[in-house]
């Protein structure tokens, strides 16, 4: 590729991967991480951009045809199943919800008067914002792509003006901002955690081919060289993500000297957006952020209801897919931005575990040949310790009720790093050892 036509696939891979949980979670880790913001900003950065990119390069290394190609290296089974739990993931299950309530939390709720019922309201935006969004999905036009370059951009811009002046008038000093309990001493894996929230390595799975498409439709045909732009082509795209994670976190600890923790990052963004905007700052913000979490939303149900038609090409139809998510997404919405977080946590400890290990599969997979033994070893050690976590994850109620209590004692007992919800690791390792000793014996024996 040209620089010109690289820098176009980067400023395409940011927009798909930045959307509604790519503002409000690194706010809120700004908020708890107090003093420790940078500690956490690291690992934070690892997830949120490091293993995205990864995810991105490890479909072009293995010149795959998309993630349930590449997810097939382990079996044929499961790459159908993980297939449809990671983009149910990024579907209708947690993400497209998400960008409704966060554009509810920012924009609508700080304007509602002290007797408005929010549950009402919530409905209400629900509606009419997946309304548009179904109308959208099954008339894809021009309105889309309008919306990506000329909105997006516009809510760039009062994102940079709000971060500016955030951080050149602060309230407080970051080193003056108590952290919350665990950023004391746990700031780095906290942030590595928090950095699942985004969703951007499992997206990063699925929007690999996309980009592949991309740079193959630009004239780029050998398979090697089409690995090659697709990685440049990440790392460009991850110098503005960086650069917007440690200013909003930074602003997010700074707003401490103004606001208590809130209780999720829209919440802290509308307060902000507030303070240092006023009221028709906020205004603007919140058209901008409903207009960009709109756009993602279209995406997300097109791109899920694309996958579903293809992986069942017997069963139902692009448009009655796009229906089920669009409904879907409305009911789910309608639980709130907090719940809606909280739920879907225990998810992504058991996803993210079998994507990371996916995708650095995927990317040094040449030193083994790419042997399924191996592939099979470690997801199979991995996706067990990381039921642990998911189990952890879970409300208490919902713990209590099913009676993991026992379980998640257990695995406190005998996995490393439990603790920190990084008992994954260790079995990991495990099992890529397994893998290899399988691989190299297999191939004496063969020679």
């Amino acid at each position: 590729l040209t620089r010109r036509q690289r820098i176009l696939v980067a400023t395409t891979l940011f927009g798909m991967f930045f959307g509604a949980g790519n503002l409000i979670f690194p706010v809120h880790l700004g908020q708890m991480a107090g003093r420790n913001a940078v500690v956490a900003m690291i690992g934070f950065i690892i997830t949120a951009v490091g293993i995205p990119i990864m995810g991105v390069a490890a479909i072009g290394n293995t010149h795959s045809d998309g993630l349930q190609q590449l997810s097939n290296k382990v079996g044929k089974g499961y790459g159908y199943v993980f297939s449809c739990l990671l983009y149910l993931t990024i579907g209708p299950g947690f993400a497209i919800p998400r960008c409704a309530t966060t554009s509810f939390t920012v924009g609508v709720a700080p304007m509602l008067g002290a007797g408005a019922s929010e549950s009402i309201a919530l409905l209400i935006f629900s509606v009419i914002f997946f309304a548009i969004v179904l109308i959208l999905s099954l008339r894809p036009g021009e309105i889309t792509v309008w919306i990506g370059k000329v909105i997006t951009p516009i809510f760039l811009v009062f994102l940079a003006i709000l971060v500016v002046t955030a951080l050149i008038n602060p309230s407080t000093s970051v080193s003056d901002v108590e952290p919350a309990a665990g950023y004391q001493t746990g700031a780095l894996s906290l942030g590595f955690i928090e950095g699942y929230n985004t969703m951007d390595a499992i997206a990063g799975l699925a929007f690999g081919i996309v980009v592949i498409d991309i740079i193959r439709s630009m004239g780029v045909t050998d398979d090697s060289d089409v690995a090659k732009d697709v990685l440049s082509s990440g790392l460009l795209t991850s110098i503005p993500m960086i650069v917007i994670y440690v200013t909003t976190i930074l602003m997010g600890t700074q707003s401490r000297g103004l606001f208590e923790t809130s209780e999720n990052g829209g919440i802290a963004l509308a307060q902000i957006s507030g303070h240092y905007l006023g009221r028709a700052g906020s205004l603007v913000l919140a058209v901008t952020i409903t207009c960009a979490c709109l756009k993602t939303a279209i995406g997300l149900v097109t791109s899920c209801s694309d996958a579903f038609s293809r992986m069942f090409p017997k069963g139902l139809s692009y448009r009655a897919w796009a229906v089920i998510f669009t409904v879907l997404s409305f009911l789910i919405s309608n639980f709130g931005l907090s719940k809606i977080i909280s739920y879907s946590l225990p998810l992504l400890l058991f996803l993210y575990p079998l994507a990371i290990t996916l995708i650095l599969l995927a990317l040094f997979g040449n030193l083994f040949h790419h042997d399924r033994a191996v592939y099979v070893s470690v997801t199979a050690f991995t996706c067990v310790a990381a039921l642990f976590d998911l189990a952890k994850a879970l409300p208490e109620n919902l713990k209590t009720a099913l009676h993991l209590d026992g379980a998640v004692g257990l695995a406190e007992k005998i996995l490393p790093f439990f603790d920190i919800s990084l008992g994954w690791v260790l079995p990991a390792f495990v099992g890529l050892v397994l893998g290899l000793v399988i691989h190299f014996a297999k191939k004496q024996k063969v020679a």
